[in-house]
């Protein structure tokens, strides 16, 4: 009767059911052990989420901001500088071009946003980061930063012109190539910034944000972007900025802060639901600090490669000492920016340049944020 009843059921009898039973029972562990792994992630992952908090207000001094970036985060700092350069008092382009270089003048005569997007991404290819069409035009691009001006999209050129600009380019350098950095360099000439207040380092390095120590071998153009050429290059660009600063900590006293993006950004901006700020001790107690816009490269987002380039590049130490908030705004990737790149070619909206660009008014939406006074709590 067990053995028909087996039958019955589609068990094999005898030492073939019983092999059954023990095959069933793995299974029911093993899928218990997974259910047990995906329970686990899915409340990490909320944790993480819950454990995000709001911006801090920390009454930081607005009018002393300053932003650098890694390649199209270089691109990004150099449109949010432009755009607010009435309260930003420098910048540092780490491999990076100069203003509306991959704004072709078809996207702007005819702005159908597919067409126009995909003619600016073949010009930020081919001009404004290889030059197989040529190298980029300072003074055209020079004449359309001042077209934005009198059009009042951007600030005034004039605030620009005392901005402390450090420009990077490094040897090994095949992405963003050389003469691209150097029309930067003459762009910034063209709209006012003199040769004293501009530098133009050209060193080792690959594409990459540079460090005293850690990250990948000097040279190279990988994953996390961030690689150990036995110089501080954060610090550098502080330092040019700002002028002599007192010397780093030895690692980071402060807090990194995860915080909503979301609050500030319109759904198409194409930013992370989290970003970060690192906020010193001194900040955390005193008003007056000054704020600096650190902005990642592609494929160097927080959800690329973690901590890498939010803890990994320098920022933080440096901050320690010199009374600096260090802002990491972070982008998402997405079907029509899979390596999560800055916009600057359009892909959130053809008006990306101006202040209100949806990442530019984003990210000026946090700095102003972290500007404001801190709510007083009375006792009760």
């Amino acid at each position: 009767m067990a053995s028909a009843r087996a039958q019955a059921a589609n068990v094999p009898p005898g030492r073939n059911y019983v092999r059954f039973r023990q095959w069933r029972v793995n299974m029911v562990q093993r899928t218990r052990r997974t259910l047990t792994t995906a329970l686990f992630m899915a409340l990490l992952l909320a944790g993480e989420a819950v454990a995000a908090d709001s911006l801090p207000r920390l009454g930081a001094e607005i009018n002393a901001t300053s932003v650098s970036g890694l390649s199209s985060g270089a691109y990004m700092a150099g449109q949010v500088e432009l755009a607010h350069s009435s309260q930003i008092v420098g910048a540092g382009i780490v491999a990076g071009g100069p203003f509306a270089c991959a704004e072709t003048e078809s996207s702007k005569l005819i702005p159908f946003w597919p067409a126009a997007v995909a003619q600016n991404a073949e010009q930020a290819l081919n001009k404004c980061m290889q030059t197989s069409w040529g190298v980029p035009d300072p003074q055209a691009l020079a004449k359309r930063a001042n077209e934005l001006a009198a059009q009042g999209k951007i600030d005034p050129l004039k605030d620009v012109a005392s901005d402390n600009v450090y420009l990077f380019s490094g040897n090994e350098d095949q992405t963003v190539t050389r003469p691209v950095v150097e029309a930067a360099r003459a762009f910034y000439k063209e709209i006012g910034v003199s040769d004293s207040n501009l530098t133009l380092v050209e060193k080792e390095g690959g594409h990459a944000f540079i460090t005293e120590q850690g990250g990948a071998a000097c040279g190279l153009s990988a994953t996390p972007y961030v690689s150990n050429c036995d110089y501080d290059q954060a610090k550098a660009i502080l330092a040019w900025i700002y002028g002599p600063l007192a010397e780093p900590s030895a690692s980071p006293k402060g807090r990194f802060i995860l915080f909503d993006q979301q609050a500030f950004a319109s759904p198409t901006a194409g930013l992370a639901d989290q970003g970060v700020v690192y906020v010193p001790e001194d900040c955390a107690k005193e008003l007056g600090c000054r704020i600096h816009i650190a902005l990642h490269g592609c494929e160097q987002s927080r959800e690329k490669v973690g901590d890498t380039f939010i803890k990994g590049a320098g920022f933080a130490e440096i901050a320690d000492t010199n009374r600096l908030i260090v802002l990491f705004p972070q982008v998402k990737a997405s079907i029509v920016n899979p390596q999560g790149c800055w916009d600057w070619w359009g892909y959130t909206d053809l008006d990306y340049l101006s202040k209100d660009a949806p990442q530019i008014a984003a990210i000026w939406a946090m700095v102003q944020e972290l500007a404001k006074t801190p709510e007083v709590h009375q006792p009760e």
